[in-house]
């Protein structure tokens, strides 16, 4: 059997869509992004919603709405894709990285506390995996003007005590990549209840412009624009927003499936010695990814076995300051990071999606059981012709 590392859900229904957009005569960020982007105010209960070509556009546009560049430094942990890191030193500012917790890798507020200085204008902490980190009890750790922008890419449909992304913060930024649990291929958006932000993440999404190309024809004749502040290219195109809409209403449901697929996957790792994050009490996950820790260092011969069974297991993520780009960073200090060091050698991450089938989820879950599981320590895999990695 073959069973994927992700299978979207849309179907035909979604292409007739797109052909309505492209039946309309307009292509670009228009009427369809705003009914997107009114759903969006709803749901997070905030003021402003703005939709993005992507995460890291999004968060290029507002780190740039906020004046963040050469000079500032943002905290980010070190346990988390590469593009929270990245889109810092886009904008000319210093990503400054801090270690994550044992049990839920997410970041470490005490060590955020820590790494504070004149220089820090932002945190980025990173809802991992679905999770969200308790951002007012990160708010009380900062000193007063330090930003929060809420790295929710994995947690569309996450809450802890109640509250939701952007709740408590000054942005959240949300993924809609192909592999997400609301997707339209590329995209993101981003929601804040900051009204000055907002005004300026309408420009920055957008080369700075102040206008939009809606905008600029809306009086039936053409209306100048000018540029009052740097930007980027981020915004999202209606033949895009308009996969999103119907998701939008069924994500909740969805959210039960990944649910009872993931609490599958930890009971059945209950009493072996592959081990998961842990879900927090009052956290409710969004589910995204469902990572695993295989320890002794025996991931890639677990990743090589069970890919040689058809199943697409694969790794999400290796901690950022093992990857070149930062480990041969100066500024980044070396051997600062144990946990996510740690994690990172030795996660990966198995097929978790709405129309994972039973019998699927079971085939993953005998190959593990019966020719993986058994043969887990180093003389026993080696003696099967299968060394590590």
């Amino acid at each position: 059997m073959k069973v994927p590392f992700y299978r979207h859900s849309l179907d035909a229904s979604s292409a007739a869509l797109v052909a309505e957009v492209i039946q309309s005569g307009f292509l670009t960020s228009g009427q369809r992004c705003s009914r997107v982007e009114e759903r969006l105010r709803a749901i997070f209960n905030v003021s402003h919603a703005k939709l993005t070509s992507s995460w890291t556009q999004g968060a290029v546009a507002t780190l740039l709405a906020l004046g963040i560049g050469p000079g500032d430094e943002v905290i980010v942990p070190a346990m988390t894709f590469v593009a929270t890191a990245n889109v810092v030193k886009q904008v000319g500012a210093r990503p400054v990285f801090v270690d994550v917790e044992p049990s839920t890798l997410l970041i470490d507020i005490a060590l955020v506390k820590a790494a504070v200085t004149p220089q820090t204008k932002a945190v980025i902490p990173v809802h991992l995996y679905g999770q969200m980190v308790d951002v007012p009890a990160l708010r009380a750790a900062l000193p007063a003007g330090i930003k929060i922008i809420e790295d929710a890419a994995h947690c569309f449909e996450g809450r802890r005590a109640g509250r939701r992304p952007g709740s408590d913060s000054d942005a959240a930024i949300f993924s809609f990549y192909a592999t997400k649990n609301v997707t339209c291929g590329e995209g993101g958006a981003v929601i804040t209840n900051d009204a000055e932000l907002a005004a300026n993440l309408n420009e920055t999404v957008l080369h700075g412009m102040s206008a939009t190309a809606a905008q600029r024809f809306s009086a039936g004749r053409y209306q100048h624009w000018d540029v009052e502040r740097l930007g980027t290219k981020a915004n999202l195109p209606d033949l895009l927003a308009v996969l999103l809409e119907g998701q939008l209403e069924t994500v909740d449901d969805r959210l039960e499936q990944r649910e009872a697929l993931a609490r599958r996957y930890e009971e059945s790792f209950a009493d072996t010695p592959i081990s998961f994050p842990t879900i927090e009490a009052g956290a409710v996950s969004a589910r995204h990814l469902f990572a695993i820790h295989v320890p002794d260092g025996r991931r890639d011969w677990l990743m090589r076995m069970l890919n040689d069974q058809g199943i697409g297991a694969t790794v999400n993520y290796r901690s950022v300051t093992e990857l070149s780009l930062y480990r041969n960073d100066a500024s980044v200090r070396r051997g600062s990071f144990p946990v996510a060091r740690a994690w990172g050698e030795g996660t990966l991450s198995l097929p978790l999606f709405p129309t994972l089938q039973e019998a699927e989820q079971d085939y993953i879950l005998n190959v593990l059981r019966y020719e993986i599981l058994p043969f887990l320590d180093s003389s026993e895999t080696e003696e099967r012709g299968v060394a590590a990695l």
